[in-house]
């Protein structure tokens, strides 16, 4: 490999889509070529690295990549231009095939792709005339692609981020090794694995004495940490919780059949761990999900729900749900529908079915029209508006440790451990800091609530 000091004082932007996985690992790239002397360009200035980060969970996201790519090789005529990610990974013939890009990076080359993009740089020069014609010329104007079966990946790529607000997202866990029905997770990221809790809490750490407050755990299937290395995720828990200068941590999208008794009770009595969960159902119907060849059925969902918020009442609890999954009759939608309305949930998050090649469900016979998908979601996604604003009206009155964002022209903005959206007048001392809110009522247009703040630098005991 080449070394990353060939990049010194070039200019790079980055492009992600979809999940915020992606968004951990394009963050952990950056921050590689940052030490490495490569500089972030201005909005307006042309680069000369682009790095998009692609995701391929629906037709409407492969479609989104493209575009995507299209437009930053239009921006910035001349950049070596490097696709990585899922959309990469599934079809890498198709992303080779696009007009300026140069390196296309699969799911087991990620964990190298800073080095990658370094030993690229020497060909793409040699293209451009900026470097001895000793080089492989056919090799730099071609596009390069370091794909592998997905089936053969190992590496464990370690990402931590940092979002434009006050989180971070650790990334603990990649790959699935569920293959449901619907999903080509599995053959784009590849089998389950995870980094070691050591090196989580390092990074952990490292977060904290950079002054971060909030940590998000990230991962394909989270709770099934520990597959590859032995160990356990309520010990993750158990050790991150310990890291002073934290103040909390959310664990994102964890499978119902995985969020155990012990990790519903370590959360409740934690130091750090919020009363937040994001929990895929995907179905409200038994038959629906067993086509979806889901690990759970309506009545382990409904249980987990009714622990969590009996172990922390004020609990935001958010769900995934697909509309239009093929063999999703219209009775099994009202089915599922009405088991989703009974739920005493927060959020759906809600996605419109959508073919995707290699999945078993294309064998699976009827197939609802897309528009009969799309009203579907509609109703879904009308239902989840009203749960959400019946979540925030509950809150009022309640008095929340809310970690503030930072001050604009528009206010002071933040989130409370439950996941509540709070607006307090502008104050730029506020900015980053835990402070106690009393939440009094609805923001003007009502998609947050406002409060008055009672004392700075609050954390759940």
């Amino acid at each position: 490999m080449n070394s990353l000091a060939i990049l010194a004082g070039l200019k790079a932007v980055f492009f992600t889509l979809g999940c915020k996985l992606n968004f951990a690992e394009t963050s952990h790239v950056a921050r590689q070529l940052r030490q490495a002397g490569v500089r972030t360009a201005a909005d307006g200035e042309g680069a000369d690295i682009v790095v998009v980060n692609t995701c391929s969970v629906t037709d409407t996201s492969d479609h989104k990549c493209r575009q995507a790519i299209h437009r930053l090789v239009r921006r910035h005529p001349g950049a070596m231009v490097v696709v990585a990610g899922c959309y990469a990974q599934l079809k890498p013939q198709a992303v080779a095939a696009i007009e300026g890009v140069h390196l296309v990076v699969g799911a087991e080359h990620k964990a190298m792709l800073a080095d990658l993009v370094a030993e690229r740089w020497v060909a793409h020069e040699a293209e451009r005339g900026g470097a001895s014609p000793l080089y492989n010329m056919e090799r730099a104007r071609a596009c390069e692609v370091r794909v592998s079966d997905s089936r053969a990946v190992e590496a464990f790529a370690h990402a931590c981020s940092a979002d434009d607000r006050t989180r971070h997202f650790l990334k603990v866990q990649d790959g699935c090794d569920y293959f449901c029905t619907y999903c080509t997770i599995p053959l784009a990221r590849g089998r389950s694995r995870s980094g070691r809790i050591d090196h989580l809490v390092a990074e952990a750490r490292r977060v904290a004495d950079e002054g971060g407050k909030e940590i998000v755990l990230t991962g394909v299937n989270t709770g099934d940490f520990g597959r590859t290395t032995g160990e356990r995720f309520i010990d993750l828990l158990r050790a991150l919780d310990a890291v002073e200068g934290i103040a909390r941590y959310r664990i994102s999208s964890i499978e119902p059949n995985l969020l155990t008794d012990d990790v519903l009770a370590f959360c409740a009595d934690s130091r750090a761990f919020a009363p937040h969960f994001h929990v895929p159902l995907q179905s409200g119907s038994d038959e629906v999900l067993r086509l979806m060849g889901r690990r759970y059925n309506t009545r382990l969902f409904a249980a987990k729900v009714e622990r969590i918020l009996a172990l922390m009442p004020s609990a935001f609890v958010g769900v995934d749900i697909m509309a239009g999954m093929r063999g999703e009759t219209d009775a099994l939608f009202e089915q599922s529908f009405a088991f989703a309305r009974q739920l005493p949930v927060a959020q759906f998050h809600v996605f419109p079915y959508s073919e995707r090649p290699g999945t078993a469900a294309l064998a699976i016979p009827y197939a609802p029209p897309v528009a009969v998908r799309r009203e579907r979601a509609a109703r879904i996604i009308a239902l989840s508006e009203a749960k959400t604003r019946a979540f925030y009206e509950a809150r009022i009155g309640e008095v929340r440790p809310v970690l503030m964002e930072r001050a604009s022209a528009h206010g002071s903005l933040g989130w409370t451990d439950n996941y509540v959206r709070v607006a307090l007048p502008a104050n730029p001392a506020l900015d980053g800091r835990m402070v106690e809110v009393r939440l009094d009522g609805f923001a003007p247009g009502g998609d947050c609530l406002v409060g008055q703040t009672l004392c700075n630098d609050f954390a759940r005991s």
